[in-house]
């Protein structure tokens, strides 16, 4: 399959252009040479623009024109305090006149500062006009969710439910094109990427990115860092999203399940809590790049790629792209993890 086909593929499907892409595909030559390699790149996909951007938006320019089309007025969706997930649907409701109201798992997450209900992320939920109501993390999401859509259906209101992290076929069609967007800046900048490393959880990035690449023929080794510390369930997840993606385009599910590759090394143990290697992963990514990555997703996922690099995973002559996946607002609410500035 070419690029022209992988796009027809694509444009089968409404989308509204909510990012600011392409977003950049750049060296991070600073941080290769603290490492010792020599062929380190990184896509900002931090750097989406809506809601002080991230990897769910490209998700939510797909899943938007669905809401719509279905004559939705409230987004209905769920995440913890600190969800990067929650604070985009937030700001896509805010600009296209829906509005929100999300679950907030506050269970999940037990070793918080004493901000953490009050910065961050929930600051711009606020900002963005979305509405909470407390949920647990024992909670079964999708009937939760269903619960929520129905009562607010009895109030008068045309709920549309966003699933947990945006991660559905529809939304991972984001990341089919966000596999071609990577291609073609490749292909410009003369680098033939042989790994491409990011942070995962719910999966819809990971398998968007596996079926995008099968789908242009590029033998790029997608290594999903976990975040959550339960890699089965990441690999699981992943799975099931490529299962609809395979069908979507013409390519065999069990090849691409071969490809599912989980990193369970890096989670610090539990979702939301940080270790020392996420707390380098954050000063390093900023003090050689300029860069923010956040202890929950993006740190864990760089904490990875670098550990990776130690343990001789990659050759010298492999190119290896850190897909940044964005949640610099978290870090406003961990300023314990930096105790020489607190």
């Amino acid at each position: 399959m070419d690029s022209n086909a992988l796009r027809a593929i694509i444009e089968r499907y409404p989308r509204l252009n909510l990012a600011h892409l392409p977003t950049p595909f750049e060296r991070m030559e600073r941080l290769q040479a603290w490492l010792g390699v020599d062929n380190l790149w990184v896509k900002r996909d931090d750097l989406t623009g809506l809601g002080m951007g991230g990897n769910k938006v490209r998700a939510l320019e797909f899943i938007i024109p669905d809401a719509l089309a279905l004559q939705g007025d409230v987004l209905v969706t769920a995440g913890v305090i600190q969800s990067n997930s929650v604070r985009q649907v937030a700001a896509a409701a805010a600009k296209h006149g829906f509005g929100c109201h999300f679950g907030m798992i506050v269970d999940r997450v037990s070793e918080i500062d004493r901000d953490y209900k009050q910065s961050g992320n929930l600051l711009l939920d606020y900002l963005y006009g979305a509405t909470h109501e407390v949920m647990s993390f024992r909670d079964d999401r999708s009937r939760r969710l269903s619960e929520i859509a129905a009562r607010l259906s009895t109030e008068g209101r045309k709920p549309y439910v966003v699933p947990y992290g945006c991660a559905n076929r529809l939304g991972a069609m984001g990341y089919l094109n966000a596999a071609l967007e990577v291609a073609i800046q490749a292909e410009a900048s003369d680098v033939r990427l042989t790994h491409v490393v990011h942070a995962s959880g719910t999966g819809g990035t990971q398998a968007g990115l596996i079926a995008g690449f099968a789908a242009l023929g590029l033998d790029i080794e997608v290594i999903g860092v976990d975040i959550d510390a339960e890699p089965e369930g990441v690999h699981r997840r992943v799975a099931t999203i490529l299962r609809e993606l395979a069908i979507e385009i013409g390519l065999d599910f069990a090849s691409l399940e071969r490809r599912i590759i989980v990193e369970p090394n890096y989670s610090a143990g539990a979702y939301g809590v940080a270790e020392a290697r996420t707390v380098e992963a954050i000063e390093i990514a900023a003090k050689y790049e300029g860069i923010i990555v956040d202890p929950v997703y993006s740190g864990k996922g760089l904490a990875g790629l670098v550990g990776l690099v130690r343990q001789k995973r990659f050759t010298k002559d492999d190119r290896v792209l850190f897909f940044h996946t964005g949640g610099s607002p978290a870090i406003y609410a961990y300023r314990s993890l930096f105790p020489e500035f607190t």
